[in-house]
């Protein structure tokens, strides 16, 4: 009886993948099936914060357009309300009358307005930098993002096998329990793992939404989406960190890092800002062209005039100085930025071939050598070589590796990822 029932539950385990296969393909069809590439066609889509930011960099276009604008001339009319002499309102007679007017225009001198072109210029690639800084950090948590989710469900993939082969197992087991033909401790420690891996299962799943919700928000898909992350296996074995040298690394980096270049370009802005202000102290000069019909000697009078205030005491002295300030500030930070981009392209090409040591260290073979093994354990179980014990801590010995070995595998596609990150450039897809 006890050998047919071990039959009986080694069917059951060894099929309860088949089952479990079955309910994820009905499952299949309400599922949104996302691969990385459609997700970063969607993030650069629908991402709001990326749209927010295009939207400063149109504003600094603008700019551009005002700072090419001439002034607009001034027109000044005035007449008399009434004569008390002829008892009149707005008297404009040549005999009683009195009106004058004049028209202005103001000329900007020492180059002003190309200066102040030149400067909304420099706005606009300062706010392109920043649009692209933005994309190169959105972009990085958009991918890790995404890796460490696939990752996270194929270990949720995991649980739910093990759950479902040993709740069939449990249901057996509870069978014959009834029939005197299994001990009660057996049961309590098939019911402690399946308890364990529900509770571990569930946590698992709490952080894969918390994780789902994160690419729902950078793509702009709907909260009630059921993401399924797919991944061609083809991109693991593209990626190759021996193929990239640490000296290339730092070279692509402080070329194409839109951070670097946006405090490089705020350098400039200070530059031309000082220009600005230094042309500023120049005054300007208003010209004027006047007519009077009567109030003036002799009458129908007609006057050019010019406009011009003196700079004995304010010579714009303080905002020169704070463009200058700007300029040392500036390049003090780009000193600072260039020590830390150096450090951040280290530290992330050693991270890299730390991690990738250790996946190299790994037999490929491991999964399917050790799926292969279930099947010699279950042999010895079968044969009561294997207590249950023992064969319960194989299954979760196979479980930790497992979930070890998705973990790994996350942490060396981040990797990558981050020199990506750390050198603005996709130097690997």
């Amino acid at each position: 009886m006890t050998s047919n029932f071990l039959k009986y539950q080694l069917l059951i385990f060894g099929f309860a993948l088949l089952g479990f296969s079955e309910n994820a393909a009905a499952q299949a069809t309400d599922t949104l099936k996302i691969s990385l590439p459609k997700a970063e066609k969607l993030f650069i889509q629908n991402n709001y914060q990326l749209i927010a930011q295009n939207y400063q960099t149109d504003q600094a276009r603008a700019e551009i357009i005002t700072a090419k604008l001439f002034d607009n001339p001034e027109l000044n009319v005035e007449t008399q309300l009434y004569n008390s002499k002829t008892k009149r309102f707005f008297e404009t007679s040549k005999t009683n009358g009195e009106y004058q007017a004049s028209i202005s225009q103001l000329v900007k001198l020492a180059g002003k307005r190309n200066k102040n072109i030149q400067l909304a210029k420099s706005g606009v690639k300062l706010a392109e930098y920043q649009y692209f800084d933005l994309m190169r950090t959105l972009r990085f948590n958009l991918r890790s993002n995404f890796y460490k989710t696939y990752f996270a469900q194929q270990s949720a993939k995991l649980y739910q096998q093990q759950i479902g082969s040993l709740q069939k197992l449990l249901s057996a087991s509870e069978q014959q329990l009834k029939m005197g033909n299994l001990a009660m401790k057996d049961i309590i420690r098939i019911k402690s793992l399946v308890y364990s891996l529900q509770t571990e299962y569930n946590n698992l799943e709490n952080s894969i939404e918390d994780m789902e919700t994160d690419l729902k928000l950078m793509t702009n898909l709907k909260p009630d989406a059921n993401l399924e992350l797919v991944m061609d296996p083809s991109e693991e074995q593209a990626y190759q960190l021996d193929k990239a040298v640490y000296t290339n690394l730092l070279d692509s980096a402080r070329t194409n890092r839109a951070d670097l270049k946006m405090t490089q370009t705020g350098i400039d802005y200070a530059q031309k800002a000082l220009s600005v202000q230094k042309a500023n102290a120049v005054p300007d000069v208003q010209f004027s062209l006047t007519y009077d019909l009567q109030g003036s000697y002799p009458n129908n009078y007609t006057g050019l005039g010019m406009h011009i205030p003196l700079p004995l005491f304010n010579r714009n002295q303080g905002e020169i100085k704070k463009a200058k300030i700007a300029i040392d500030a500036g390049k003090n930070q780009l000193n600072q930025q260039e020590s830390a981009l150096q450090n951040e392209v280290f530290n992330s090409y050693k991270s890299a071939l730390r991690t990738e040591g250790l996946y190299k260290g790994f037999d490929k073979s491991f999964s399917s050598d050790f799926d292969k093994l279930i099947g010699e354990v279950i042999k010895n179980f079968k044969s009561r070589n294997l207590s249950l014990l023992e064969f319960m801590d194989f299954y979760d010995s196979y479980k930790e590796s497992t979930l070890q070995m998705n973990d790994l595998k996350y942490q060396r596609m981040n990797a990558k990822e981050e020199i990506n990150y750390v050198t603005g450039t996709t130097i690997f897809k």
